[in-house]
Order: structure tokens, then C-alpha cells, then sequence
């Protein structure tokens, strides 16, 4: 039976805190980066208090499954940030309690979170991105003479088109106006111009004034036309200043949800289900009703002769005609029609199909929008144990506590997973990858990170040490350190200057047979390197010789010597040799074709490298030994 321990409630207590303070600024900076996107549609109309705390209480409802992965990871990391810089956490693993035991209670936590999450978003987020979408278009209907762009004809006046060359948008004044007003037909229409202008609401909120300046107005007078003339009058006005009225009710008022209400975020799990199959069987009759035109007209268009199949195929061979006989047959203007008439045929037989095909793929992708909707539910509401998957162990391995910190690395972390699920999406959306692949990339990536970390911390491994890294890397680049051997302040022992001259010379003898045996400038042999390996102990000895020496005379006081030992490199003794410790990983380098010519030449390297630093040893080795002679064994050594 599962028992609620004092840790269990310890953790949760500390986490629930952090949690609640997260959650409602995660919250606030996803409303923000939202609010910023439309923040022209709201500035401006007169909007009344309500509809605005309207709008922002639907934002937050909307925004609130993407806040809760954001929380739970901010709030894990600071947890067991906390806890590890408080060495709280290593009391707990010294009385016995895992990491991952102490994870109990918040799992529990976290999958009612998921589970609350899933049900949030299937019936609580449609209606709020329902109102949202609602409130947003109708905002945008507010004040129309707002939204009146510059080098576009904008028509959300009812029939009335206005294009503006140039918008004072600190004046509100228009310059460069054209508008076109209708009534019933486009034979009434009327076409105004002026050179400049303004627009304004009135008091009732039921029309725009429009006062214009210098400028033309032509008008058809096709309702006053006489009989059945063919000739339409008009008349043509110039004026210095008009002022006209245009109807219109800029009383807010929520827009016609029918085209909002077809949107796949507005809509439930269950819903979305519905109407996945309503779509394909809709489109399904489309393509039928296309497939049968198609057959009806290229297959059926010649009449079936009666009797046996056979023979009327014969009859219809035995009566074809080539077409390139009959076409030379024809008069130069004749031949001009029937390519003129082939053409246009063609041209209209390509735009039908332009037409059907733009029909079917708004099917598809509208098809495609609604299994997206009903994916992201649920991958959703798993990025929250996914986060906290991640942030947990991150904290524990981190042990830094605060809002520093955690914030960088939950910073990082949401990046990487909104890059991935945005590009998912788009290429899913778009019909480039498949569906499930698109929506299933960021938590493909996320989850054997997850597991990673987490084995990582489990284990108490040095995910982050950065002295690993490094030292991972200069091996990687062939760097190395440089010797820095310093006077020391109290020698207990001298060094034995005689037997080390003479171990020197005997190294310095090593040295020479070496080279004369091994030419170390020319390339190496690719069948003993990768496949035929053989140890080099020569230079394994040479090099444990060498630092027992400098081991040695690291105690001498004389600054010469101190100086030429810190000449002396550290010797690579196996990356002369072979790329790798095993033979398996030698062999795979070298039927990886890149690979095994990147380790080919970087092994090169590194023998090039061997032969700089014997020169170097044979040069100090002989500095050494003759500032031995003459100062403390006055030219005599053995």
C-alpha cells in the first residue's frame, strides 16, 4: 500500500509554492508576447472596460495549457536547485531515499496536472479560442477608418472601396484618395477622387464622415436613363471641399461566429472526430463528381457503335483518320482557327483543373488541421511530465537555487521545444512531412533527453562538469597543457643529479634508435593502422623514464634546470598509434570512408607531432645534463 511519507509532503509543499508563482508568471509572459501581436487592433477603438476584461480573460483561459509545461519546468529546477544548494538534497540520499523515490509525490502531482491539462484544452480552450477569435475580428470592425492601409483598396466599409496613397498617422488626415461606391450593380457605381481627406465616427456610431479636398467626383446616371438608350449619361463634379456620409454601425457588437466556428482550435476532441469524417465524405464526392465529369467527358464523348465490342473497335479504326493528314489539308486560316481554338481549349481545360485542384487541396489541408488539433491535446498535456522530466534531474545535477540559473537553462529548454514543435507543425500543416512525424518531433527529441538527465542524475554522473568537457575536447583537437613546474619553497630530499644525467643520456640513446627505425615524416600504413595494430612501448617507456626524472628534479633549487624541464611536452604514446583503444571501432572507421580519412591524417598528425617533440626532449636532455656536469658534479658522471 502506498503511504504518504513527511519527505513526500515536504517536497510537494516546497514545490507547490513555486509552482503557483511560475504558473501565473509564465502565464502573464505568454499573455504578453500574445497581447503584442494584436496590440494595434486594441489601441484606439474606444473599447469599454468590459469587452477589454473580456478579451484578456479569454487570452489567459487560451494560454494556460502552454503555461503549465512551462511552469512545472521552472518550478522543478528551482526545487531541486534549492534543495542540492542547501545540501537538503545529499541529507536525503545519505539516509537511504533515491532521487528518483523522491520524485513520488510530484509525478503524482504532475499527472493530474497532464490529465487536467488534456481535459482543459478538449472543453474549456475551444470556447475561449472561440470568444478570443470572435472578439478579435470584431475589434478590428471598430473603427475602420483606422485600419485603412496605405497602396490597398480596403473594403470593409459596406460598398464603398477606399484606396489611400498616404496615411499622417498623427493627423489621421488621407492623402491620394480614390474610392469607389456601389449600389445594385457596377453600372451605378461612383469614382471619386481627391487629393487628400480625413475620416471620422459619429457621435452615434452609426456613419463615417468623410471630408474630402480638392478632387473630382464621376457618377453613372444609369437610373435616370431614358427608354432603351444604349448611351449611359453621367455626370462629373469638381469641388474644393465634400463632405460625405457613409453608412456604417461601428457599435461593437460580436461578428458571426459561423466562419470562426469551422476552425479546428474551436473545437473539442470529439467534435474534431465528427467532423474529420463529414470532411472526407464531402471531399470523397467532390473527387467522385470530378472523376465521373473526367470520365463522362474524355471517355464517353465518342457514341458506341451497337453490336459486338470487336467489331466496332474495327470499324472505328478502319474509319480514323490521322489528324496530321487531315491538318495539312487545311487553308492557312483555317489552320490559324483550329490552333487558336486547340489553344483556347487547353487553357480552359488547364484552368478547370487549377480550379479543382485548389478545391481539394484546401480540403486536404483543412483535413490535415484537424488531426493536428486532435494530436496537440495530447502531446500537449505530456510536454508536462515530459518538463518535468527534465527540470527535476536538472535541478538535482545544477544545485543552484533562485532565478538565476533556472531561468537560463528553462529559457533554453523551452526554445529548443517551441523551434521544434513550431517546424513540426508548419511542415505538417503545410503537407511536407506526415502528420505524426511533425507533431511528434519535439517530444522525440525531449523524452530520451529526459531519460538521460534523469539516468544521469540517478547515478550521481558529472553531466556538467565542465573540466570533463574540456579536457574531452583538447583530446578530441590533439591540445595539450604546458608544463608549469615552479620553485619550491621547502625540499625535503635533493635530486640525484648523477643518476639523472645519466637516465638522461639514456633516453636521449633511446631517442636516436627510435628515429632511425621509425620514420615518423612519412604516412603511416592504413593496413596497420586500422587493421593490423601493433603497440608502441618504446615510447610508453621513454615517456614513464622521462617523468620519473622530472619527478625528480622538480626538487632542484637551480632556476636553468627548472626552466628546461618545463620545456619538456607531454607525450601523446597511443595517438601515434591507432584512432581507437579497440579493434572493432578501427575497422569502422575505416570502412566509413570520411571517418577513416579524418583519423588517417589526424593520426599523421599526431606523428608529426612525436617527431617535433624528441627533438625537443634530445635538445633539453642535452642542456640538462651539461648544467649537471658543471655545476654539481663538476664533469664527472657515470
Amino acid at each position: 500500500m502506498l503511504r504518504i511519507k513527511k519527505l513526500d509532503l515536504f517536497i510537494l509543499r516546497q514545490f507547490l509554492m513555486l509552482f503557483a508563482g511560475t504558473f501565473f508568471i509564465s502565464l502573464f509572459v505568454l499573455m504578453m508576447q500574445f497581447l503584442w501581436r494584436y496590440v494595434d487592433q486594441l489601441i484606439g477603438k474606444g473599447l469599454s472596460l468590459m469587452v477589454m476584461a473580456e478579451f484578456f480573460w479569454h487570452m489567459a483561459l487560451m494560454m494556460v495549457p502552454q503555461a503549465l509545461p512551462l511552469a512545472i519546468l521552472l518550478s522543478s529546477l528551482i526545487s531541486y536547485g534549492n534543495l542540492g544548494e542547501s545540501s537538503e538534497l545529499t541529507a536525503i540520499k545519505a539516509s537511504g531515499v533515491s532521487l528518483f523515490r523522491s520524485f513520488r509525490s510530484l509525478i503524482v502531482f504532475c499527472v493530474g496536472v497532464m490529465i487536467a491539462s488534456f481535459v482543459f484544452q478538449n472543453n474549456i480552450g475551444p470556447q475561449a479560442q472561440k470568444k478570443l477569435a470572435q472578439l478579435l475580428l470584431s475589434m478590428k470592425q471598430k473603427s475602420p477608418e483606422l485600419e485603412i492601409p496605405e497602396g490597398v483598396f480596403y473594403d470593409g466599409i459596406p460598398q464603398t472601396n477606399i484606396y489611400v496613397q498616404k496615411k499622417d498617422l498623427e493627423s489621421g488626415k488621407l492623402y491620394g484618395i480614390m474610392i469607389y461606391k456601389m449600389t445594385d450593380s457596377y453600372e451605378d457605381a461612383a469614382i471619386i477622387l481627391a487629393d487628400s481627406g480625413m475620416m471620422q465616427s459619429t457621435a452615434e456610431k452609426k456613419h463615417l464622415l468623410l471630408n474630402l479636398w480638392s478632387g473630382e467626383w464621376f457618377e453613372n446616371m444609369r437610373s435616370q436613363e431614358m427608354g432603351g438608350s444604349a448611351s449611359v449619361p453621367y455626370r462629373r463634379e469638381t469641388f474644393a471641399h465634400k463632405r460625405i456620409v457613409l453608412d456604417f454601425d461601428g457599435d461593437f457588437s460580436l461578428t458571426d461566429a459561423a466562419g470562426i466556428s469551422s476552425n479546428a482550435r474551436t473545437k473539442s476532441l470529439k467534435r474534431i472526430s465528427r467532423d474529420i469524417d463529414s470532411l472526407n465524405a464531402f471531399y470523397d464526392s467532390i473527387g467522385h463528381a470530378y472523376y465521373a465529369d473526367a470520365k463522362r467527358m474524355y471517355y464517353n464523348s465518342v457514341p458506341k457503335a451497337r453490336g459486338d465490342s470487336l467489331k466496332a473497335i474495327k470499324m472505328a479504326a478502319a474509319t480514323a483518320m490521322n489528324p496530321d493528314t487531315m491538318y495539312e489539308h487545311l487553308t492557312a486560316e483555317k489552320k490559324r482557327r483550329a490552333l487558336n481554338s486547340a489553344l483556347n481549349q487547353v487553357q480552359s481545360e488547364m484552368s478547370d483543373l487549377e480550379f479543382k485542384s485548389m478545391i481539394t487541396s484546401d480540403g486536404d489541408k483543412e483535413i490535415r488541421q484537424h488531426k493536428i488539433e486532435a494530436i496537440n491535446k495530447f502531446t500537449l498535456a505530456l510536454s508536462c511530465m515530459i518538463f518535468f522530466f527534465i527540470g527535476a534531474p536538472l535541478g538535482a545535477i545544477i544545485r543552484k537555487g533562485g532565478l538565476g540559473v533556472p531561468i537560463i537553462v528553462s529559457v533554453l529548454v523551452f526554445i529548443v521545444y517551441y523551434i521544434l514543435d513550431n517546424t513540426g507543425y508548419r511542415m505538417a500543416r503545410n503537407g511536407l512531412w506526415t502528420i505524426g512525424f511533425g507533431k511528434g518531433l519535439s517530444p522525440a527529441v525531449l523524452i530520451p533527453l529526459a531519460a538521460f538527465v534523469t539516468y544521469k542524475a540517478n547515478n550521481d554522473s558529472t553531466v556538467f562538469n565542465i573540466d570533463m568537457y574540456r579536457n574531452m575536447l583538447m583530446r578530441m583537437l590533439g591540445l595539450r597543457m604546458k608544463r608549469s613546474i615552479a620553485s619550491k619553497e621547502v625540499i625535503i630530499n635533493d635530486p640525484r643529479y648523477a643518476d639523472d644525467a645519466q637516465r638522461l643520456r639514456l633516453i636521449t640513446e633511446e631517442i636516436e634508435a627510435y628515429s632511425r627505425d621509425h620514420h615518423l615524416k612519412t604516412p603511416p600504413d592504413i593496413v596497420k593502422v586500422f587493421f593490423r595494430y601493433e603497440p608502441d612501448n618504446t615510447i610508453e617507456n621513454i615517456s614513464q623514464k622521462l617523468e620519473e626524472v622530472i619527478e625528480d628534479l622538480a626538487n632542484t633549487r637551480d632556476r636553468v634546470i627548472l626552466t628546461e624541464i618545463n620545456k619538456y611536452p607531454m607525450l601523446a604514446v597511443k595517438a601515434h598509434t591507432r584512432p581507437f583503444e579497440r579493434r572493432w571501432m578501427n575497422i569502422a572507421a575505416a570502412v566509413i570512408v570520411p571517418a577513416g580519412a579524418f583519423f588517417y591524417f589526424r593520426m599523421w598528425r599526431f606523428r608529426l607531432r612525436l617527431y617535433r617533440d624528441l627533438k625537443t626532449i634530445k635538445q633539453a636532455n642535452g642542456t640538462i645534463v651539461k648544467r649537471i656536469e658543471r655545476k654539481f658534479t663538476g664533469g664527472k658522471t657515470a
